[in-house]
Order: structure tokens, then C-alpha cells, then sequence
């Protein structure tokens, strides 16, 4: 899936840069800043191309909504034939809300409580991904409760390296919280065989995020895919399995992850297997659709740094404070020159990690000058807070030319509702 197949977005048209036929400039004068813009088509083109490499085998993309879970993101992505991915009852209530099918619902996450489970089965989901023996226990109680069959796969640990860029998007070795010990999962799923409300039917996998290279999903699958030859020979006979998500895409100049060169190597051993492939792509979806649109405040110059204060921080894009994480920074016009600095593009937040980014080489903007913080679609407004009294910001989804604000920012009274 590299950049000779998919055009890059946000191009520039006479020196302005434009999401799709809509310059940013006239978005942030319209809406206001922060802003979140994205560009629905090329979400669109992102999952024709996992379709198009996944096609020779029967798949779920149960698109991961804890990326960005807007509604009307979310429609979209269905009407495209995306499923879901879900990790709380609040994600369960989005993806229904959005028209997603319940039986094109996958739910993980190592907390399920009793009512979230309950209502996932009322609702005739596709699938548990299981993480705990004491989940898969609790599982079988409520499902015996309410006289219904759960259907389930163990998220099984493989013990497995990938090197991702941060230590918290590493999730497939044994140190982690994630799914179930690899030695003890032969016996869960033959504790579960003998249960009448649970039907073991899948096996999932999800060794982290951020991955830009198919050897480590290789190496897990194949010890999955023993597993599974094992438990066949005992009766337990599965009809899926998920390899999960963690798809890398370019934030910097390193690549991303090659769908094409994944679906080489995956599709033909699970298609061997006999089973149905479900993966579980965000941010290799949305990441690259979104953009931050923030205004430059003040610049601010001490002895040893220059500072670029901007209406936009830690509140609307935790990802650089949290996880180090890099992303593009450039202005929305060519209309202004200057030198080359080394700057840090701070935000107003009273944190000394409140920052977009730091040691970043670039001209020094002027005050009331937009930039654009790229690659933001992914854990971008999905993670953003109210912190510091901040109201969050508004986001937009261009479709060519047709603007639709999808989310509005928020009032000074939506920061108390609720309160007494």
C-alpha cells in the first residue's frame, strides 16, 4: 500500500494547502482553531487497498474504534465494509449508533465488566476476544444467565518481540497486561469446550503498534497456527483468526507498513488452515486523513530556546507528551519567508510537557499564522481532554469539496454538564 498507489493528502494548490478542494486557510477562518480537519476520501482509499490484498481469502477488517471513533467517521467506514473493533460498552454504543452490524463486532480489552458483557450479548455480537482465564469465567456466567452461547476467541500471547517505537505499544510478550499466557491456553480452551454457554470459535493475536515490518506477525502466526493444528486434532475446531492491528504508517520519513507484502505472507497460511482472517487496522485507516489545524500565539525567544506558542497543545494531541510521538509540523501558507531555526511549537497548557513538538528545524512563524500539524487522524481528538478548563475543538470531514463539521466544539457550559 505505498505512496505510488495512494496519493498523499493535504496537497498544496498555489502555495496553500488544501484538504481535498478546500484550502485549510478557509477551514480555520470558518470554524475556528484547534481544529481537527480530515479528508473521508482517502479513509475510503485506505480500506479499498486492505480489501484489494486481503481479497483471496473471506476477512473481517474490524476497523479499531478507539482511533477515532466519530459517528459520522464511522458511518462512512461501514458503508465501505468495515466491521469494528471494540474495547468498552461506550465504543459497542458508537459502532451500533453508526449502523455497524453487530455480527461485524469484535470486542477486546482486558476489563470487561458484567454489564458490558451482557449487553454485547444481547446485542448478538461476532466474538469475545478473550484476555483472561477470569474473563473467559465471567463470560460464562453471564451468558448462562441471560440462556444465551458465547462465542469467543483467547487472545493468546506469543510471547513475541516487535520493535515498535514505544515501549507502551509493545503488547505481544509476556511482560504486558495483554491476553492469555501462552501455556495456559490449551487449557482454557478445553475448559471452555465442556461449557455449555460458551462456544470457543477463534483464536486472536495483537503484538503491538506502530509495526512497519511483516517478519514479527510471521513469526506469531505460524506459533499460533500450531496451536490451533493442536487443538483441532482434540476437537476444539475454530473458524477464525484475528492477527489484530498495529499496522505502521509514515510519521517522519520512515515507511510504513506494506499491506500488499502482509497479505503475501498472512493469506496464504491461514487461508491453509481453513480459517477466516480478521484484522483490526485504526490508525493505518484514519491516521494520515486527519490534520491540526492551531494559530500561532506568540513566539517567544530566551537565550537558549525559541519557543513557538500556539492555541493547540497536550489537550487537543497528547501523543507527542505521551509517547514521544513525531509529527509534521508546517505552516498552511508559502506567503511568508524567513530563516531556519531550531524552534519548540509549545501549546498554553500550564505543563512543562504541554508541547507539539520539540528541536524542530523550521522558519519561525509569524503571531496569527496557521499551522498544520500533520497525521493526527489516529489517537488525536480520540484522546484529547478537557484539562486546564479547555473546551475541545471542533472537527471537520471534507469530502472533495462538501465540508460537514462532524463534531462541535465545545461551549464553556458543556464543561460543567453534568456537575452539580
Amino acid at each position: 500500500m505505498g505512496e505510488g498507489v495512494l496519493k498523499r493528502p493535504f496537497s498544496r494548490v498555489d502555495g496553500e494547502l488544501c484538504c481535498g478542494g478546500v484550502r485549510a486557510a478557509d477551514l480555520a477562518e470558518r470554524f475556528g482553531t484547534p481544529l481537527y480537519v480530515y479528508d473521508v476520501r482517502r479513509m475510503e482509499e485506505r480500506v479499498r487497498a486492505f480489501h484489494v490484498a486481503f481479497r483471496d481469502i473471506d476477512h473481517l477488517i474490524a476497523y479499531s474504534v478507539k482511533a477515532n471513533g466519530n459517528l459520522s467517521i464511522l458511518r462512512r467506514l461501514s458503508a465501505a465494509g468495515c466491521g469494528a473493533d471494540i474495547t468498552s460498552r461506550g465504543e459497542l454504543f458508537r459502532a451500533l449508533r453508526a449502523g455497524i452490524a453487530p455480527g461485524a463486532i469484535v470486542f477486546a480489552g482486558v476489563g470487561k465488566t458484567k454489564a458490558e458483557i451482557a449487553a454485547a450479548l444481547e446485542e448478538g455480537i461476532y466474538a469475545f476476544n478473550v484476555e483472561s482465564a477470569g474473563e473467559l469465567e465471567r463470560i460464562d456466567e453471564v451468558a448462562s444467565e441471560l440462556g444465551l452461547c458465547a462465542r469467543f476467541g483467547i487472545r493468546v500471547n506469543p510471547d513475541v518481540f516487535a520493535d515498535t517505537p514505544h515501549e507502551y505499544t509493545r503488547t505481544g510478550t509476556a511482560t504486558t497486561k495483554f491476553g492469555v499466557p501462552w501455556e495456559e491456553t490449551r487449557d482454557l480452551y478445553r475448559w471452555a469446550r465442556d461449557r455449555s454457554s460458551l462456544d470457543p470459535v477463534g483464536i486472536d493475536m495483537h503484538i503491538g503498534s506502530q509495526i512497519v515490518d511483516s517478519e514479527p506477525y510471521v513469526r506469531a502466526l505460524e506459533r499460533v497456527l500450531t496451536l490451533v493444528s493442536e487443538l483441532g486434532r482434540e476437537g476444539i475446531v475454530l473458524e477464525y483468526l484475528d492477527i489484530g492491528g498495529g499496522f505502521g504508517i509514515p510519521y517522519d520519513v520512515e515507511s510504513g507498513m506494506d499491506v500488499d507484502a502482509l497479505a503475501a505472507e498472512v493469506v496464504p497460511r491461514v487461508k491453509a488452515a481453513g480459517l477466516k482472517l480478521i484484522l483490526e487496522p485504526g490508525r493505518s485507516i484514519v491516521g494520515d486523513a486527519g490534520i491540526l489545524l492551531t494559530r500561532v500565539e506568540y513566539v517567544k525567544r530566551s537565550r537558549k530556546k525559541v519557543f513557538v506558542v500556539v492555541d493547540g497543545g497536550m489537550t487537543e494531541l497528547i501523543r507527542p507528551s505521551h509517547y514521544g510521538g513525531y509529527h509534521a509540523i508546517e505552516a498552511v501558507s508559502d506567503g511568508h519567508s524567513g530563516e531556519d531555526v531550531e524552534v519548540d511549537v509549545v501549546g498554553p497548557i500550564c505543563e512543562t510537557g504541554d508541547f507539539l513538538a520539540r528541536g524542530r528545524i523550521m522558519r519561525v512563524p509569524e503571531p496569527g499564522e496557521l499551522l498544520a500539524v500533520h497525521t493526527v487522524g489516529a489517537y488525536g481528538f480520540a484522546m484529547a481532554s478537557n484539562y486546564n478548563g479547555r473546551q475541545r475543538p471542533a472537527e471537520v470531514m471534507v469530502n472533495g469539496s462538501e465540508v460537514t463539521v462532524i463534531r462541535k466544539r465545545e461551549t464553556l457550559e458543556d464543561l460543567v454538564r453534568g456537575e452539580e
